[in-house]
């Protein structure tokens, strides 16, 4: 006979393809939760037959959220919920957020099973900067928004991680091209299963690969961070300062200045100083 768990909310982490990826923890609280908040009820009878078990699931997704929430919260007061997506970490460009903070603020106690994520897979295969990533989840469909998204995104310092599906896989590399340069990028797709591929080249040669032979599923695409920008010249920050000082005193001109082109606000306060006299 199985354990009863606590009350409260269990977020599991599951497979993003191969099914023994499955924690030896996640399995014991999914065999011993009450119920089963999923997305597909199919997706996860099927882990559920590969761990031996067979449980109650309740389907939660972006259509019936609002709808089913307030009676999962109740039922937390008394019973053990596992939250589970599709694939990977619940939360992480899927639907649980808002379940997560309503439990909190009804004081439920919440529990995370770490595991697989696409994501933090995809950046470890590609072999580009992970000190620092920005995760972007799906980048909007529409030509004019998505080009706005990559526009909002194109000065941070740090690797870009987004999902793409294979249909639309060609257009938005070319999107990322035109609107972050062409820089290098990795496309992961199959991760943890047989035909796992993560293929590297700038975003051009990507773009004119997969707009030829889109490829099935869901992928992963990481984009290099931008390369150092050039030093200011000493043409650069007299033009910035002479702009700064019909709006500012020596001294602020000087600040704004610096920050703006990361130079020495001492030196610049005295380059000030001089073009005022």
């Amino acid at each position: 006979m199985n354990a009863k768990l606590e009350p409260g909310l269990y977020i599991v982490a599951t497979p993003i393809g191969n099914l023994s990826d499955l924690s030896p923890r996640a399995a014991t609280i999914l065999s011993q939760a009450d119920m089963i908040a999923c997305e597909d009820s199919r997706v996860t009878a099927k882990l559920l037959q590969h761990i031996g078990v067979k449980r109650t699931m309740m389907p939660y997704h972006d259509h019936n959220a609002d709808r089913v929430r307030p009676g999962l919260i109740d039922r937390m007061a008394s019973e053990s919920i596992a939250l589970v997506s599709d694939a990977g970490t619940p939360l992480i460009s899927d639907p649980g957020y808002k379940l997560v903070r309503d439990a909190r603020a009804a004081g439920v106690t919440v529990t995370t099973i770490p595991g697989p994520c696409a994501a933090i897979a995809a950046l470890t295969l590609a072999g580009l900067p992970s000190d620092r990533f920005l995760f972007l989840g799906f980048l909007p469909p529409k030509q004019k928004a998505r080009a706005d998204a990559i526009a909002e995104v194109a000065a941070v310092r740090a690797t870009l991680v987004l999902y793409e599906s294979g249909p639309r896989l060609g257009a938005t590399l070319a999107a990322l091209a035109e609107g972050l340069g062409d820089r290098e990028a990795g496309v992961a797709r199959e991760i943890s299963k047989r035909f796992e591929e993560c293929v590297t080249e700038n975003l051009s040669v990507l773009a004119a690969r997969y707009a030829e032979n889109p490829p099935k599923g869901e992928i992963v695409v990481i984009v290099a961070p931008p390369g150092e920008a050039p030093a200011a010249s000493a043409d650069d920050a007299d033009a910035a300062l002479a702009e700064a000082l019909t709006r500012l005193p020596p001294a602020k001109a000087a600040g704004e200045v610096a920050k703006k082109l990361g130079l020495d606000r001492r030196a610049l306060y005295a380059r000030a100083m001089d073009m005022k006299g």
